[in-house]
């Protein structure tokens, strides 16, 4: 068995987990989310917790185990409190507007660009340049993260360009006048 995957998972108040072979359904007050699960995983409810169930023995299915049990603690964290990204523009002129599900980004291309947010993920936008994603759904607050910064990414000289919060760019040092 997967030592992780032996760990209960702690129901958080008012999430309520529906299992029918092979998808769960976790739903709470911050959406309702599904995923399907390998064929020999179950899940067992015992008042508030949730155990993951294991029925192979080999190496693959250890792993599955551990992994079926990490994806469900993150569907109930998700629909319980919710995740967020953080997300800055740097550069002179970058700017970013969100207007319902489209996040207009200025980024000194010679057009606007328009990104359109998957269903389940909200943006906000703080002083023109940090931009808030959040979202029930880890995998696809992720993905969007991942997908935003692509549109930009920081380039190594200046640093310009969309990076996550906190996120520290090694700067190179350009050519050198003369020798």
């Amino acid at each position: 068995m997967s030592r992780v995957g032996k760990r209960p998972i702690k129901l958080e108040q008012g999430v309520k987990i529906a299992f029918t072979a092979p998808t769960v359904e976790v739903s709470g007050k911050g959406g309702k989310l599904k995923r399907d699960l390998p064929a020999n995983i179950s899940i067992e409810t015992k008042g508030d917790e949730v155990h993951v169930l294991n029925k192979g023995t080999s190496a693959s299915h250890k792993a599955l185990h551990g992994l079926s049990r990490s994806l469900i603690q993150n569907m109930v964290e998700g629909v319980a409190k919710g995740y967020t990204k953080n997300l800055e523009l740097q550069g002179v002129g970058y700017r970013a507007a969100a207007k319902g599900t489209v996040l207009s980004l200025s980024l000194g291309f010679s057009h606007p660009v328009e990104f359109d947010l998957p269903t389940g993920i909200t943006a906000s936008v703080e002083a023109n340049t940090k931009i808030t994603l959040k979202g029930a759904d880890k995998d696809l607050l992720g993905v969007t993260a991942a997908k935003l910064r692509k549109v930009r990414p920081p380039e190594p000289y200046k640093g310009k360009g969309i990076r996550f919060a906190g996120e520290h760019i090694t700067l190179k040092q350009g050519k050198t006048a003369g020798k």
